[in-house]
């Protein structure tokens, strides 16, 4: 263990006490050693201390992990990051008949199809889950056109899951293995509640701290978030973004060209802040960063690179809103490491009420909405999803406690307190000038 990994250490130990997250795994990759370690139980109902070997369900990571496969098709000629969806899913349709014809692959690698995005629809378990999906999407609203503004969409991966099933004529979970997790030496690396139960294993928890239920997703969600891996395992694919494309075996997975590509910005929000293909990358810290998080069922996971560096950390929390947890002990490493600090940390302006007034509306989707108003000054935003999770066959979760915000920049805002303290949002504006849509967690939200 390394004087900078035993630092981090406790830190992360002191943060996670005063966090409330029963569980949580830490893990880093510098210079070519990775270290790991665990905090907490895996359950507070039958706890087991967390190792830095306990398996945690990643959520959106996997998208990553999507991506990453179909740089490989891409390469072998399969497809083509240019190509409309419907050379290869000739059915696909959504409600708007012109992203239904132009929409691209490259559009579902960078969350900028438009339509809505937050759909967890339980297909079943057999192998036609994806295509019954992608089938159910013909009614999705258009929230935005095709090709931008940018707002995060698990949807789009879902067809990128049934695009590799197509033209590879597998499961995407069998493609999966096959082409990125068996090449890179992932061999605990799962999909189901089956394949986990026997190793030790992480249990989300909700907000109020209880177990939280159900665990197992529903099989379509496995393209956009359906991995279960442990910290070592996760920090073994970051060393190959990091590297030139070859396995540790020797092996040729990628060529270097397709790797940087994945890290080239596509779409640029929040100034420094950009979208590569499935990858998030920013430039706050000086060195590009390229990251991406996954929440699931009170699961919340950070995976971070600095390729310039070829580091990375894995941050990884059984709990609703662990995603704080996450992104303090992952900004401390870079500290800790290379004395990195974020330029230019949004900061509350004390913005006044006729400042505050123009943002205050009703911003609404299918899926959730958002309420802006001035409250004895202040301007208070209160959010509700109208869709459950993992399937929206659940009753939608209890709206959180209402958000106290204040402008940052122009157009820009950021949360006051509680667990959402320092969260960012964004209006987006129309061609017109006027305010079209809110955007919030990578999401946008029309304005009504």
């Amino acid at each position: 263990m390394t004087a900078p990994f035993e630092q981090l250490v406790e830190f992360a130990r002191a943060e996670h006490a005063r966090s409330g997250v029963p569980g949580f795994a830490l893990g880093v990759l510098h210079e070519g050693v990775t270290c790991a370690e665990g905090f907490g139980v895996t359950n507070r109902d039958h706890p087991l201390p967390v190792t830095g070997e306990t398996l945690f369900q990643i959520g959106s990571i996997t998208k990553t992990f999507t991506a990453t496969l179909i740089m490989r098709l891409s390469e072998q000629g399969k497809v083509r990051l240019d190509d409309p969806v419907r050379a290869y899913l000739p059915e696909f349709r959504v409600r708007d008949p012109q992203p239904s014809a132009e929409a691209t692959i490259r559009h579902l690698l960078t969350h900028t199809g438009g339509w809505l995005g937050d759909v967890f629809r339980d297909t079943g378990s057999g192998a036609d889950a994806l295509s019954r999906y992608v089938a159910g999407m013909a009614e999705l609203e258009q929230v935005h056109p095709l090709g931008g503004p940018l707002s995060y969409n698990n949807a789009g991966f879902a067809v990128a899951g049934a695009i590799i099933e197509a033209v590879t004529g597998q499961a995407y979970e069998e493609a999966l293995r096959e082409m990125v997790l068996a090449p890179l030496g992932l061999q605990a690396a799962f999909f189901t509640a089956a394949e986990a139960i026997t190793h030790r294993f992480a249990v989300g928890h909700s907000r109020d701290g209880g177990v939280a239920r159900p665990w197992q997703l529903a099989r379509a969600i496995a393209p956009m978030g359906g991995l279960i891996v442990s910290a070592p395992e996760l920090l073994r694919y970051a060393a190959f973004h990091l590297g030139d494309g070859t396995t540790a075996a020797g092996e040729r997975l990628l060529q270097p060209e397709s790797l940087a590509a994945m890290r080239q910005p596509q779409v640029t929000f929040w100034d420094r802040s950009h979208v590569g293909l499935a990858w998030f990358l920013s430039d706050l810290y000086g060195p590009r960063t390229q990251s991406h998080g996954g929440g699931v069922v009170g699961q919340e996971t950070l995976l971070t690179l600095l390729p310039e560096q070829g580091f990375a950390i894995a941050a990884l929390s059984n709990r609703a809103w662990g995603g704080n947890l996450n992104r303090r002990v992952t900004a401390e490493a870079l500290r800790l490491y290379f004395g990195l600090e974020s330029a230019d940390q949004p900061k509350p302006q004390g913005a006044d009420a006729a400042a505050l007034a123009p943002y205050s509306g009703r911003y609404e989707t299918a899926a959730a909405s958002a309420e802006l108003a001035l409250l004895n000054g202040r301007l208070i935003m209160q959010t509700r999803s109208k869709v459950g999770f993992p399937s929206q066959h659940e009753p939608p979760p209890p709206p959180p406690p209402p958000m106290a915000l204040d402008l940052c920049a122009p157009d820009r805002l950021i949360a006051l307190a509680g667990h959402n303290e320092g969260d960012t949002l964004e209006c987006v504006r129309r061609a017109d000038g006027q305010i079209g849509w809110f955007r919030y967690g990578m999401r946008l939200y029309p304005r009504v």
